[in-house]
């Protein structure tokens, strides 16, 4: 770590992880980011590029950037070591203290490092989220985010530190109380250091410092100090997005793992600090998990911890104010001068709640909280008397109260009381008079917020009389009147008004009809036409004044609008162009006589709009102008004094419809085609008042020819067909609705499109040969476009032709064609317009010709054989039988060699023998008919198989008393792949018959569970794909006789002194051999024969005392035979140890255990040398094997 001053022992860091990130190729530099983690209570000094000195309070993450990839330099401070370990591909810096008596006062800081600036902050640096969230700091700000400044304070403030103000003033003297309370705060805060002290442990957060000191909102020089309120903006953020129950409901019970683990979680005591009024900062470290003896720590992602605060003692009920997974919170809203006690929860998903201990604190003094309003208690013409209540004093006694007032000017409030007393008295004042008041409380921390503002009036005088009301504007059944304020009175004075009216004729008097303090009024529900009286009355407090001057007013309503006229309603006949209608007056005029009416029309179509067509005051009107046919609303309405009415109901009137007007000419729609054409047509522009119920087109070759009918009907869009292609025609059309029809429209000439050529005549066929056919045709209609091409199409069926040939001429030679074959053929031509249909089908037959080729020749395989032929002399060919060309085909002729041909009959299979052993041959077929030979067909190469191999000679190569290994021909012993030879051995069995015993490639073979002394007949026999071959001659080999088999540990029996009996087990004779054993003595390393002969038991005497000997035993076999006289021996038994001794020596029991010890030693030895020699083989045969298969088989 580099730090600016050393920290305390409590507070020194131990780990500090720096992971490895990829390393950030720039240029041809490579450059490595570093995470350096900052512990809590620890401080991080870097020096950025403007040359500032910023420093970092843990805990925090600060990505550095080396430009050459190497580690960084750590500096500690005075007294402490580092270690750099790498573990995992992780580089843990370890800082340890290196003396104990290490003081940090006795040293001073250490300036930063010169070269600190090369490992700067890496701003786009990619680093990982788990296990620590990583804020790169924020590009060209020199700022760090809030994420890397924890709210835990730093052990020392720095030079160029000021602490910040807390927002009140600092000169006022605190009271006893609070004096106290600091004391008593101070001397909890030292116990809690000493303690912290003594029980020092690794992970523990430091200890809180003195709040004038270590107050973390101080202000950094270079701008990176953010202060307490921005972190607290969050945590209020996250205590209402994480709010949630208890931890306890959503803990379940650890699984069976952790409880045989026996993991058990402690989290610290929670640390208090920068203590305000109401708020303060607690944070914690993480939990620390033991398992046998041993700590752990883990992330802080892993963790779920919940704060709870208690204001009622340490047993009192605690309230969950925190949720989440941070370290450091602020504890908003607290109550000014409380204890409060706090603890911490820590869960996770794996253990159950683990609680914290509780820290207790006490919140700071601050000033009172608002007053009160206060109240009036009496008022006078000139005084208001008042009285308040004191508030709540926030630890420090209230000692004055502020009441300001606006002097009954409505300007700025200004001081009238500053006092301890609570109640006050204001005099000389104005009568009449509204007075806003507010009042403010005083403790030696500062001055409270104001009251609400409160308004009071003074006592006055009976106002004079106001002036009679105006009118301000009349309706017809409402008046609104206006008044103004009697004179001599002020605008601010609080008045009442009341408004009395009295209907003309009525006969019921004045009666009130409006009460307030408003300057107008609006009388609603009044009858039109009528006047009204009003008289008007003030008051205030003191009482109601005299009548107003002029005392009773007169004003009257306005008319009504009339009711709507009558339903305008038709007068004589309906004409095509105009209309007489006429209409009566209204039943209700609205109080006054109608002065004019108005006749509007309209069309009935959706968006017409009325036109005034008459205004006066005759009530009929003769509407002109009018288009036939055509549906008209009217209506009408009145005007008088009293307005404008409503318009009648609507009258509908139609005109009469006339025969439409002339259509305009058609026209082509789209293309027009060989044989039709598509004409369209719009309306009439006049319809003649009714609407078009059908068109009629009529056509014509040309304007001198008669016309016909072609279409009748409603479209305005029709299809001529059955026209000539290139012809130009004459078409007129006209409309009709329900009158009749109107005039023909204009003449359009239309042409039809050139059309495809006609159908072509039936084709000539003339044979020329077998396989040659000539064509020719007749050239067709063109159809107004010149031919261009014709298109011949040929098959051997009617339904499936194809072209042969495209192009202008009109004949073709069709070749290539099978003799004896019916053919069909048709021509079809093809213009600029398209193409014309197929002509009739020809039909024609070619003569009878030769044979055609075979098609399909191939060589029959042994399998497909009905009968069994010797492949080396013999190949079977098969065929399919080709067309004949009309005439029946009466042989082939086979080709298998030069000169070489071979008549035969109508087959389709034949077998050529007598043929070369391991020989290739090419075969070809030809078939023949009355018209002569057909062509070959294509060649095929066979080859004839060679003949049986001859069995090879047999011989033994290893003889055994139970096995017997043969060995045939000059191959290898092991198979090959592409060895094409096979042998087949057989052995006679005891009954006289030969059973195969190998069949496969190898020259070599094992025969095993032999008996001994014993002749066993075999022969073998060779095969291949030629076939096999005849079996050997009978080979006679005969097997050894077996050894004896291995004796058991000989047994050693003292008789005297230096006189032994050897003894062993004795074996039976082996097929009438006798049986002889060899007894050898060994008193160093070398065995010497001491005996040889057929008895089991031996004297061994001259032996030396107190020596150590060993003895082995044998057993042969001896025989006779023509040879003469054989020994086989077996192998030597175990050897058995013993030591000669004195015989007075000796305990009489002693020679047994001893003799036992020495032959399990024996045992022991032997047993395992067998076991090495036994490992080695098999690593031998192992090795052998993988040779094998690698470098012969493969």
């Amino acid at each position: 770590m580099m730090a600016d001053q050393p920290p305390p022992l409590e507070a020194t860091p131990i780990l500090n992880e720096v992971p490895l990130l990829p390393h950030m190729v720039n240029g041809d530099s490579i450059q490595q980011v570093i995470l350096v983690q900052v512990n809590p209570g620890e401080t991080f000094t870097i020096t950025t590029e403007d040359g500032h000195i910023q420093c970092i309070q843990g805990p925090a993450h600060v990505p550095m950037m080396s430009p050459n990839g190497s580690m960084p330099p750590i500096f500690v401070p005075p007294g402490y070591v580092s270690q750099v370990v790498e573990e995992n591909g992780v580089r843990k810096v370890v800082v340890l203290p290196h003396s104990a008596e290490f003081h940090p006062s006795m040293h001073p800081p250490p300036p930063p490092p010169p070269h600190v600036p090369h490992y700067m902050h890496h701003p786009h640096a990619l680093l990982p989220h788990p296990p620590h969230p990583v804020y790169p700091p924020v590009p060209g700000t020199g700022e760090l985010p809030p994420q890397f400044l924890h709210q835990h304070p730093p052990p020392h403030v720095f030079p160029e530190q000021e602490p910040r103000s807390h927002g009140r003033t600092n000169f006022i003297q605190r009271d006893e109380r609070s004096l106290k309370m600091q004391e008593h705060l101070k001397k909890r805060l030292k116990d809690r250091q000493a303690s912290g002290h003594i029980n020092n442990k690794l992970n523990s957060p430091p200890s809180s410092p003195h709040k004038a000191v270590t107050s973390s909102s101080a202000t950094i020089p270079n701008g990176n100090g953010k202060g307490q309120q921005g972190a607290g903006g969050a945590l209020k953020q996250k205590q209402m997005g994480k709010a949630k129950g208890s931890p306890d409901a959503e803990m379940g019970e650890p699984d069976t793992e952790s409880k045989k683990c026996e993991v058990h979680f402690s989290i610290g005591k929670p640390v208090v600090s920068d203590i305000q009024a109401r708020s303060a900062v607690l944070s914690w470290n993480l939990p620390v998990s033991s398992q046998n003896g041993e700590s752990h720590s883990h992330s802080p992602a892993a963790f779920t911890f919940e704060v709870a605060i208690s204001n009622s003692g340490k047993n009192g009920k605690f309230k969950s104010v925190y949720v989440g997974e941070e370290l450091t919170i602020t504890l908003p809203d607290l109550r000014p001068a409380t204890d409060y006690h706090a603890r911490v929860s820590a869960t996770s998903s794996s253990i159950k709640e683990s609680l914290s201990e509780v820290v207790s604190f006490t919140t700071e003094s601050c000033e009172p909280d608002c007053p009160a309003a206060p109240k009036l208690v009496n008022r006078t013409k000139n005084s208001l008397s008042l009285q308040w209540k004191s508030s709540n004093d926030n630890g420090s006694k209230i000692t004055n109260f502020l009441l300001e007032w606006d002097e009954g000017k409505n300007g700025p409030f200004k001081e009238c009381y500053y006092g301890h007393l609570k109640q006050y008295k204001l005099t000389k004042l104005s009568p009449s008079t509204k007075y806003s008041l507010r009042l403010a409380a005083k403790n030696d921390i500062g001055m409270s917020g104001f009251s609400e503002t409160v308004t009071y009036y003074t006592a006055g005088i009976v106002p004079p009389a106001p002036p009679p009301p105006v009118l301000v504007e009349a309706g017809v059944t409402w008046l609104s009147v206006k008044w103004s304020p009697p004179h001599g009175v002020s605008s601010d004075d609080s008045l009442t008004y009341t408004l009395d009216m009295e209907e003309e004729g009525s006969g019921y008097g004045f009666q009130p009809q409006y009460n307030g303090d408003e300057l107008s009024c609006t009388l609603r529900n009044l009858r039109r036409s009528t006047s009204y009286k009003f008289r008007l009355f003030a008051y205030n407090s003191e009482g109601r004044a005299a009548p107003a001057r002029g005392e009773v007013v007169e004003h009257s309503t306005r008319p009504d609008k009339p009711a709507p006229p009558s339903k305008p309603t038709v007068k004589g006949k309906i004409h095509s162009h105009s209309v007489r209608v006429t209409w009566e007056p209204p039943k209700d005029n609205g109080g006054s006589d109608i002065t004019k009416y108005f006749l509007e029309i309209s069309e009935t179509s959706v968006g017409s709009k009325w036109d005034t067509v008459y205004s006066g005051s005759q009530r009929e009107h003769v509407c002109d102008h009018l288009r036939p046919g055509t549906s008209y609303r009217m209506r009408v309405y009145c005007v008088s004094q009293g307005g404008e009415s409503q318009a009648s109901d609507v009258l509908t009137v139609t005109t009469s419809a006339v025969p439409p007007g002339a259509c305009r000419a058609p026209c082509l729609a789209g293309k027009a085609k060989p044989k039709e054409i598509t004409l369209q047509w719009g309306p009439p522009s006049i319809d003649g008042g009714s609407d078009i119920t059908e068109y009629v087109l009529e056509m014509a070759a040309s304007e001198q020819d008669e016309r016909r009918q072609v279409y009748q009907g409603p479209a305005s869009e029709y299809v001529v067909n059955n026209l000539l292609p290139g012809r130009t025609y004459c078409f007129w059309t006209r409309a009709a609705n329900k009158v009749g029809f109107g005039p023909y429209s204009d003449r359009a000439e239309i042409s039809t499109a050139p059309g495809p050529p006609d159908q072509c005549c039936k084709p000539a066929i003339t044979c020329k040969s077998a396989t040659c056919a000539a064509v020719s045709w007749e050239s067709p209609a063109c159809n107004g476009a010149e031919i261009g091409e014709y298109r011949l199409e040929w098959g051997q069926a009617e339904g499936s032709m194809h072209i042969v040939y495209t192009g202008p001429c009109q004949s073709y030679e069709v070749k290539g064609l099978t003799p004896a074959t019916t053919y069909y053929c048709r021509v079809q031509a093809v213009n600029v317009a398209g193409v014309g249909l197929f002509g009739e089908t020809s039909v024609v037959t070619t003569p009878a010709s030769v044979p055609a080729a075979v098609s399909v020749l191939q060589l029959l395989e042994e399998d497909q054989m009905e009968v069994s032929l010797p492949l080396s002399t013999c190949l079977a060919l098969q065929w399919e039988e080709p067309c004949c060309h009309g005439a029946e085909i009466t042989g082939y002729n086979i080709d298998y060699g030069e000169k070489q041909l071979v008549t035969v009959g109508r087959n389709t299979s034949h077998v050529l023998e007598n043929l070369l052993p391991d020989t290739l041959y090419r075969i070809r077929i030809q078939a023949i008919n009355s018209f002569g030979v057909g062509p070959f067909s294509h060649s095929i190469k066979a080859k004839t198989k060679p003949l049986p191999p001859e069995p090879p000679h047999l011989e033994c190569v290893v003889f055994s008393y139970q096995s017997l290994k043969l060995k045939w021909g000059d191959g290898p012993s092991r198979a090959l792949i592409t060895n094409p030879t096979q042998f087949n051995l057989q052995m006679e069995d005891r009954f006289g018959r030969f059973v195969t015993i190998y069949n496969g490639p190898c020259h070599t073979y094992k025969v095993q569970r032999l008996s001994e002394s014993t002749t066993y007949c075999f022969k073998i026999q060779a095969y291949n794909d030629a076939g096999e071959g005849r079996f050997s001659e009978v080979y006679a080999f005969t097997t050894t006789k077996s050894p004896p088999a291995s004796l058991k540990a000989p047994k050693a029996n003292q008789l005297e002194e230096n006189t032994y009996e050897i003894s062993w087990e004795p074996l039976q004779p082996m097929k009438g051999d006798s049986i002889v054993y060899i007894l050898q003595l060994a008193a160093g390393r070398e065995f010497d024969q001491v005996y040889k002969g057929p008895e089991t038991s031996f004297r061994l005497t001259s032996l030396q005392t107190n020596c150590e000997y060993r003895v082995r035993v044998c057993a042969g076999r001896q025989s006779q035979d023509a040879a003469g006289s054989q020994e086989l021996f077996g192998p030597y038994s175990p050897s058995t140890v013993f030591s000669s001794h004195r015989q007075e020596l000796l305990p009489p029991c002693a020679d047994p255990a001893t003799e036992l010890a020495e032959t399990k030693k024996t045992l022991r030895e032997e047993r395992f040398i067998a076991v090495v020699l036994l490992c080695g083989f098999a690593v031998v045969a192992i090795l052998f094997a993988v040779v094998i298969q690698y470098f012969v088989i493969k």
